[in-house]
C-alpha cells in the first residue's frame, strides 16, 4: 500500500511529521489519547470516538491485524459497531506484519477500506504529555499538503449521527428492556442478551412513554451530553414513574442532567483499560475500561442522589445511585470490551431490580 507524507497539526500550532497509512485523505477533529496496550479493533469501532482523532500511547500497533468483518451471526464478536467511527488514528510504530489466528487483514488495509487516515512515526508519548499538560485540543491530519479547517465535534449533537433510526427487537425473555441507543457499543447489548432479556432498541430521542417495559438502559455515546436535550427530557418520565433505569458512560451523564445535576468537560478525559474505581457501598476497588471526555460534577449532585463509584486517580464521579435504589449509573464500561470484566455483575444488579 502506497504511503504518503503526513502531518498532525494541533490548534496550538504544533506540527508532528510522519508517514501515512490507511486511507489517504485529510481530516480534522478532537485529538484524544487511549492508554490501552491492546483493543484497537474495539476502539476504532466504538461510536464514542466519533469525531475524534485517536492517539495510542502504546508504541506498537497493528501486530495482531484485524478480525473478519461483522455478519448478522457474529455482530458482537470482534467490533463495537458495523464500521469505523474514529476520524483518524495516530501511532508511533505501525506493524504491517501481523499474526493472530482470527486475523483476516492488516490494520492498514482495514483503515483503507473504512476510509480512515492514519499516521505512523509520531512520538505518541510526547504528544500524550502535551495533551495531559494543555488538555485535549483540536487537530488535523494533513496528507500530501491537502489542508482542511479545524473542526470541533463538541459543538454539535453527535449522538443523532451514531444512534439508530428505527425501533428493533432483539432477543427473547421474560424481562422486557427499553434500550436507548445513543451510540452504543455492541458489547453492552451482548451482555444484556446473554441474560435472556428482550431488548427494544430505540433511537436516542425516542419517547420512553411510548413503549411498555420492565426497565430502561441508556447507552454510551459520543460528545457533549448537554446537547442531547430530548433524551434528558424523556428520562423525566422514567424517574417520575419509578421505572428501573441503568445508565452507562454517556447514559450516566444524561441521567445526572435529567435529575438536575451538571456535567463538565474534563481536561483530557479517561480513555483506557486501567482506570481504578472504588465502590462507595462496599469499599472494594475495581479496574475498569473507560472512554469519556465529560464527567458529572460532584459539587452539583441532585437531591436524592449520591455517588456510587469514585475514581481513585482523580476523585471524579464514576457512578450515581438514587436513594430509592431503582436508578443507578456508571461512568465506566462494565461490559469492558476491551478491558477487565470485574464489574459485569452490575448488569445482574440492574436486572434484579426488575
Amino acid at each position: 500500500m502506497e504511503s504518503h507524507k503526513a502531518q498532525l497539526i494541533l490548534e496550538d500550532g504544533t506540527v508532528y511529521s510522519g508517514t501515512s497509512f490507511g486511507y489517504p485523505k485529510s481530516v480534522a477533529g478532537e485529538v484524544v489519547f487511549n492508554t490501552g496496550m491492546t483493543g484497537y479493533p474495539e476502539a476504532l469501532t466504538d461510536p464514542s470516538y466519533f469525531g475524534q482523532i485517536l492517539v495510542t500511547t502504546f508504541p506498537l500497533i497493528g501486530n495482531y491485524g484485524m478480525p473478519p468483518s461483522q455478519t448478522s451471526e457474529d455482530w458482537h464478536r470482534f467490533y463495537e459497531s458495523l464500521n469505523g467511527k474514529v476520524s483518524g488514528l495516530i501511532v508511533e510504530n505501525y506493524s504491517e506484519a501481523y499474526s493472530h489466528h482470527e486475523a483476516q487483514t492488516s490494520l492498514a488495509q482495514w483503515l483503507y477500506n473504512q476510509k480512515i487516515p492514519a499516521i505512523s512515526g509520531i512520538d505518541t508519548r510526547s504528544l500524550t504529555r502535551k495533551i495531559r499538560q494543555k488538555g485535549v485540543m483540536l487537530g488535523k491530519i494533513i496528507i500530501d499538503d491537502r489542508d482542511v479547517a479545524f473542526y470541533d465535534p463538541n459543538t454539535e449533537n453527535l449522538v443523532e449521527r451514531v444512534s439508530v433510526s428505527e425501533v428493533s427487537v432483539w432477543g427473547k425473555g421474560k424481562k422486557r428492556l427499553l434500550f436507548v441507543d445513543c451510540g452504543s457499543k455492541f458489547s453492552i447489548m451482548d451482555e444484556l442478551l446473554r441474560r435472556e432479556v428482550e431488548l427494544i432498541r430505540v433511537p436516542w430521542n425516542y419517547p420512553l412513554r411510548d413503549e411498555r417495559c420492565d426497565g430502561i438502559v441508556i447507552s454510551s455515546g459520543p460528545g457533549d451530553p448537554a446537547l442531547c436535550r430530548e433524551t434528558i427530557d424523556h428520562l423525566d418520565y422514567a424517574f417520575r414513574n419509578q421505572v428501573p433505569t441503568f445508565g452507562i458512560c454517556l447514559g450516566h451523564q444524561l441521567m445526572a442532567l435529567a435529575a438536575g445535576g451538571q456535567t463538565f468537560k474534563m481536561k483530557y478525559g479517561h480513555r483506557g483499560q486501567n482506570q481504578p474505581v472504588m465502590d462507595a457501598e462496599s469499599g472494594k476497588a475495581y479496574i475498569t475500561s473507560q472512554n469519556h471526555g465529560y464527567a458529572v460534577d460532584l459539587r452539583e449532585l441532585p437531591a436524592g442522589w449520591r455517588p456510587l463509584f469514585s475514581n481513585l486517580n482523580d476523585g471524579s464521579c464514576e457512578g450515581l445511585i438514587h436513594k430509592s435504589g431503582r436508578f443507578f449509573s456508571t461512568q465506566f464500561h462494565p461490559e469492558a470490551a476491551p478491558g477487565p470484566v470485574d464489574t459485569r455483575f452490575l448488569f445482574d444488579k440492574f436486572l434484579n431490580l426488575l
